[in-house]
């Protein structure tokens, strides 16, 4: 199965996405957007794992999650992957990237590691994936009216859990299913 750990949005920030990329849709055929039930922030990608590896990765999170409180998540800004290119890959809102976030992520990251799992080489970039280019042409107008939102706020959140998911591959895209909650505090 190929899991991820990841915080789920409130329906109120996946709305405001939502209203962005509509906004941004028509300046680019070439983005695959992502829907609603895709928007989340990913802690760390796992990949493809046996069940058995399933139930540890479960136990461990467990240990992760009681030392951590409650904190506020912040979305603001856009920009795109690779930075200040003219043919992006990926498509971002940002993640004000807050001491406790930070903390969350890099205890996961650890916890991961001990069981095996390989640790990011590239530094945490908390953001949202608004879309993935398909293929770089004509994206000129699409990159400008993005820079328009880069200190844009869409909003916030109380991050009062996170969740270990599923993703199942589908021609239309990604399906994901909820294997387990951890909440915070």
């Amino acid at each position: 199965m190929r899991t991820f750990i990841a915080i789920d949005l409130d329906d109120s920030l996946k709305k405001a996405l939502e209203t962005l990329a509509g906004e941004l849709r028509p300046l680019a055929k070439s983005v695959r957007w992502v829907g609603a039930a895709g928007m989340h922030l990913t802690l760390k990608f796992l990949g493809e794992i046996a069940e058995a590896d399933a139930a540890r990765v479960s136990s461990a999170l467990e240990e992760v999650a009681p030392p951590h409180g409650v904190f506020a998540l912040v979305l603001q800004g856009t920009g795109a992957f690779p930075p200040g290119r003219r043919d992006p890959r990926v498509l971002w809102v940002g993640v004000a990237p807050g001491p406790p976030l930070l903390a969350l992520q890099e205890d996961i990251e650890r916890e991961m590691e001990k069981l095996g799992f390989e640790r990011e080489k590239r530094p945490f970039h908390p953001h949202l994936t608004l879309g993935r280019v398909k293929f770089p042409s004509r994206l000129d107008l699409l990159i400008q009216e993005m820079r328009k939102y880069k200190d844009q706020w869409f909003g916030e959140m109380s991050v009062q859990k996170f969740t270990f998911f599923q993703s199942t591959l589908r021609p239309s895209g990604a399906e994901y299913t909820v294997l387990k909650e951890f909440r915070l505090g």
